[in-house]
């Protein structure tokens, strides 16, 4: 190993990285600073990175392809929060001999906590209330009641389970399907197990838990949202790319549905002119799911553990 090597900690957007781990412990061997800005252009990204030897993800805020993995020379490790993250080629990072390392343990309670707090959030219309009262007007609009409503899921691990759980608080009844979920599973978490078609035409809130894949990709599309209430919600705290985004859009401004509440978008940040932006039935969040104290702290020791140990030629918490 070199004397010393140079560490990028991309897309830490709330300056809070280096307050969640001891990273000094990693000098004078290595070095670590720190990006709060999010950059997507390749060539910007080539010329930031060149000179480091290790590139740190905050999950999928940056892209690491092929086309970028192979114009770093000097990368020897990438080190991502989580065991999972579809932004980066593997196979790339293999073929050059990057160590792809990354962290263990998940906070099961920080997701289904955001998407209960925007599930509120939009049958309540406290965005439009509380801009209300920061404009000094008062009420403008009237909720919706939960109990009794039927909560769907697309999914049901462990985040939708979590959110099953969280469901009988509020008194509601819980339908859902994905395509390898059966009737025994869904049963010993007190959830009706229904095709999919009929998940989109029962229930009054669809909260969407499954991992972005190929066959998920679009798995919400225009005929889907063609299925559902013209009362219902839809909430997204999973992936953007699972839902159409061109067909939710429609869905919106058309008012086949009622509203949306989503943390999650196709390019994130979110382009400044998106709909999503702007919409008076969107409720969005900027992908805080995880972003959580206790979830970060684990994740930024983990991965500044797994620095020294490479750094000692014993890599740890290899991915792929």
């Amino acid at each position: 190993m070199p004397d010393s090597i140079k560490i990028a900690v991309l897309d830490d957007y709330q300056h809070n990285a280096e307050s969640f781990a001891n990273w000094s412990s990693l000098e004078p061997a290595a070095k670590t600073i720190f990006f709060h800005d999010n950059v997507s252009d390749i060539n910007q990204l080539v010329t930031r990175l060149e000179p480091f030897s290790a590139v740190v993800l905050i999950r999928e805020r940056t892209r690491f392809g092929a086309n970028l993995i192979d114009r770093l020379p000097n990368l020897k490790l990438i080190l991502n929060i989580g065991m999972h993250n579809a932004a980066i080629d593997l196979e790339a990072a293999k073929a050059r001999n990057i160590v792809v390392s990354g962290t263990e343990g998940t906070d099961l309670e920080a997701t289904p906590v955001l998407t209960w707090a925007l599930i509120l959030g939009i049958t309540r219309n406290l965005y439009s209330e509380t801009a209300s009262v920061r404009a000094g007007g008062w009420q403008v609009s009237i909720g919706s009641d939960l109990p009794g409503k039927t909560l769907g899921l697309v999914g049901l691990g462990r985040i939708g389970q979590v959110m099953a759980r969280y469901a009988a608080a509020f008194k509601m009844p819980v339908i859902a399907w994905s395509q390898n979920l059966t009737a025994s599973i869904a049963a010993q978490h007190g959830v009706e197990l229904v095709a999919k078609e009929d998940l989109f035409r029962r229930s009054d809130i669809l909260s969407i838990h499954v991992r972005l894949s190929d066959r998920t990709r679009h798995l919400v599309g225009e005929r889907e949202l063609s299925l559902m209430k013209p009362t219902a919600y839809l909430v997204n705290t999973s992936r953007g790319p699972i839902v159409s985004e061109t067909a939710l859009i429609a869905a919106l401004q058309t008012g086949k549905i009622k509203a949306a509440a989503l943390d999650v978008f196709d390019k994130e940040p979110l382009p400044p002119e998106h709909p999503f932006r702007f919409l008076p039935n969107v409720l969005a969040t900027p992908h805080i799911g995880y972003v959580a104290e206790g979830y970060y702290g684990q994740a930024f020791q983990q991965i500044v553990e797994n620095i020294a140990a490479w750094l000692e030629g014993k890599p740890r918490r290899v991915m792929g």
